[in-house]
């Protein structure tokens, strides 16, 4: 299976639907796609739900499509840094909902959905807030609530290199939740650096394979 190459991001992102669910990789600006943010921002997808580490930096980005209106609810496990006042102030004022989820629950209800695991249990954020009104069970001793997984109608990641099949690579903290958002959501697009010919990556280094890669664009001065 060989993944759609795209000659520009705003062709990689068309046809995503009002009221998708995005998965979008990142941890921070490292590995954030954010030439596909700017091409959804200019496609005019609304109402939909983003799930990310956190709540978009400075104004560009996931910030721009926060400021846009359309973004209908955020899930991810650090909406407030000291550049998210975007989304701070649409919070404040209820033009946005929010789902904070720890971040190594959010890896992991993730990588549940792209390995059709339906839910499991974890002990992160019992006696907490976040487990209020929650299913939980003792097991050995120890409390622990249960996760269901989040899944993607698209997910939006950024790698370092792919070939023409799709494979890629990505490089140092880039790595991050793009290998398991790509297992997770129904269509997955990535913006790559560079794409190379079919044999100039070594397999060995293959972190996500073509087979769960529906698109990829090359932006060099963005990825």
């Amino acid at each position: 299976m060989s993944a759609r190459l795209c000659f520009h991001a705003d062709e990689a992102v068309d046809g995503i639907q009002d009221g998708s669910t995005v998965l979008i990789g990142g941890f921070g600006m490292a590995g954030m796609p954010v030439a596909l943010i700017d091409a959804l921002l200019r496609q005019g997808a609304g109402d939909l739900t983003v799930v990310s580490n956190n709540a978009g930096n400075g104004e560009t980005g996931l910030a721009a499509l926060l400021a846009a209106g359309r973004v209908r609810k955020v899930i991810c496990s650090f909406p407030r840094q000291a550049d998210s006042w975007v989304f701070d102030a649409l919070y404040r004022a209820g033009k946005v909902e929010l789902e904070v989820v720890p971040q190594g629950n959010l890896a992991e209800r993730i990588r549940a959905a792209g390995a059709g695991v339906g839910a499991f249990y974890c002990p992160t954020g019992v006696g907490t807030p976040l487990s209020e009104g929650r299913e939980t069970r003792e097991i050995d001793g120890r409390t622990y609530v249960l996760e269901y997984p989040i899944k993607g109608d698209v997910a939006l990641i950024g790698a370092h290199r792919a070939d023409r099949m799709g494979n890629l690579v990505y490089r140092k903290t880039a790595r991050n939740f793009g290998p398991v958002m790509a297992t997770a959501a129904t269509m997955v697009i990535a913006q790559v650096r560079e794409i190379v010919e079919v044999g100039d990556i070594d397999p060995e280094t293959v972190i996500t394979p073509s087979i769960y890669v529906d698109r990829v664009v090359e932006e060099a001065e963005r990825a």
